[in-house]
């Protein structure tokens, strides 16, 4: 329970921050994290195949 109140105001953070910064900075900074994202998950499925028939 604490960890999902940690989270939701952390996102409340991030969002008044990204409401007082210019559009192309919020956009540059959401690809910036998406190319993050999409590199981890990468390096996870590398590093763990699927487990099938579970």
């Amino acid at each position: 329970m604490l960890f999902i109140v940690a989270a939701l105001l952390l996102l409340g953070v991030v969002l008044g921050t990204v409401a007082h910064i210019p559009l192309p900075v919020s956009l540059a900074l959401a690809a910036v994290i998406g190319v993050w994202l999409l590199i981890f998950t990468a390096r996870e499925r590398r590093r763990r195949p699927l487990q099938r028939g579970r």
